[in-house]
């Protein structure tokens, strides 16, 4: 088996790009954020200047004798006074006729008196910022409306926008640059976490099972968690192996053991009586060692596929009464009959191997315990859970041990004289507890044992 992991990608390569696709982001929306905020404040000192140069014009503005006259200043224009030499359009209207100025320049709609109107758009082929706004002059017996449209092109803006993207561009690529950087720095100190981990883990011996103690950041303490956990099932499947195969080692031996004594005793009394007991005896002792055998094989067997379940679609029903068909024979050697009662099918999803084995075991511990002409009950229901019910009408178990009889090896005061190994509740229980159920024994008001099974 090899064991070499299934490798996908690499988590330091994902944490880089990750963390440099983020930095380019916001090189990209730094970048974006500071042109536009430039633009915006170019954009109002622009307005500022216009807005000045027009009220200068409306203040110069005057009624003399009836007559409009405009004396536009000088500061008026000079103030647009651009290093990119940018042009520059007015327009002067009285009551809606042009009185000085470029007859192409509007008025923009919204300028009312005491309001100005920004607009962008193009004259003469020049894109051009313009405001316009105007005023009311009232003299002795006349009244007029003076209108002003001033707009301005914007090479200088353009040039100072250009300048600023620039600048902008090379401060993201610096912060995308720093980013990188960091990015590389912070992957390299967050992996590092992770060999040492690693590093600790290779320098364990195999007996080494303690928990890990050293500090560890909080994103990998669940990892650590599920580490120390795993040592902890390891110690104690373990412990429970040793503990396992030292006294079925025992179990096995103890009755190979008898045989052995009873035939060198045989050898001795061939001619003598008393040689047919120690014979019987020796039958009796070769029926426990390959009880014994057979069951801790079993044991084994099912320890194993718990850990590896892998479930089917079955009938319970069907899977029983197959059990049931292969140890009506043996029942009937014992003068008993089993009978299968319950729901005509129940499907459940599980192991047939380990549920069958499960229930063979408590068919044959009630064949041990049930008196001769009676009545062995298998019930199968699927209400109000899964369940399977194994009822003689035996003496019972003893209800000071009850709570005992599903440890391994453990068996009743009553099973003195019966061939047994303590190991058939056991596997019944294992094989409830791999399918997330529980194995209850009670007795009946009756008499007799009940065994549930529940899935």
């Amino acid at each position: 088996m090899s064991l070499d992991p299934n490798i996908s990608g690499s988590l330091r390569n994902r944490l880089v790009l990750t963390l440099i696709g983020g930095a380019a982001i916001l090189a990209l929306l730094l970048f974006f954020a500071v042109r536009n905020y430039a633009a915006q404040v170019a954009q109002q000192g622009q307005d500022s200047i216009l807005e000045a140069s027009v009220s200068s014009i409306l203040d110069a503005a005057a009624l003399r004798d009836g007559e409009l006259q405009v004396d536009i200043p000088y500061a008026a224009f000079s103030m647009l006074t651009t290093p990119a030499d940018d042009r520059v359009f007015y327009a002067i209207f009285q009551d809606g006729e042009l009185l000085s100025g470029y007859e192409d320049m509007p008025i923009l709609p919204g300028a009312a008196d005491g309001r100005w109107s920004f607009q962008s758009g193009e004259v003469r082929g020049e894109n051009i910022r313009q405001v316009s706004a105007s005023r009311t002059l009232a003299g002795l017996k006349k009244q007029t409306e003076i209108e002003v449209a001033l707009g301005q092109t914007q090479d200088a803006l353009s040039e100072t926008l250009d300048q600023i993207s620039r600048n902008a561009a090379l401060l993201g690529l610096v912060f995308f640059a720093l980013a990188a950087a960091l990015s590389f720095w912070a992957t390299s100190a967050t992996i590092g976490q992770l060999n040492r981990l690693t590093t600790s883990v290779t320098r364990r011996g195999p007996q080494d099972l303690s928990p890990f103690r050293k500090p560890v950041p909080r994103e990998m303490a669940p990892l650590v968690r599920s580490l120390n956990s795993l040592m902890g099932r390891l110690d104690q499947s373990l412990s429970q192996s040793e503990d396992f195969i030292a006294e079925a080692a025992h179990r096995v031996r103890t009755p190979l053991a008898t045989v052995r004594s009873y035939a060198d005793a045989t050898l001795h009394r061939v001619e003598k009586e008393e040689n047919r007991e120690a014979l019987r005896s020796m039958v009796r002792a070769i029926d426990e060692s390959s009880r014994a055998a057979g069951q801790l094989l079993d044991h084994a067997m099912i320890t194993f596929r718990a850990d590896h379940l892998v479930r089917e679609d079955i009938d319970l029903v069907a899977l029983i009464r197959e059990l049931v068909q292969r140890l009506t024979p043996i029942a009937e050697m014992k003068d008993l009959m089993l009978s299968l009662v319950g729901d005509p099918s129940v499907p459940y999803s599980g192991d047939p191997i380990l549920i069958q084995n499960a229930v063979r075991n408590m068919i044959d511990n009630a064949l041990k315990y049930a008196p001769a002409d009676s009545v062995v009950v298998i019930e199968v229901v699927a209400n109000p859970c899964v369940q399977i019910k194994v009822s003689d009408q035996g003496p019972g178990f003893p209800p000071d041990e009850i709570d005992t009889l599903t440890r391994r090896f453990e068996r009743g005061q009553n099973a003195a004289g019966t061939i047994g190994s303590g190991l058939g509740l056991t596997i019944a229980q294992d094989v409830a507890t791999a399918h997330g159920g529980s194995l209850v024994l009670t007795n009946q008001p009756g008499g007799g044992a009940c065994v549930i099974l529940s899935l």
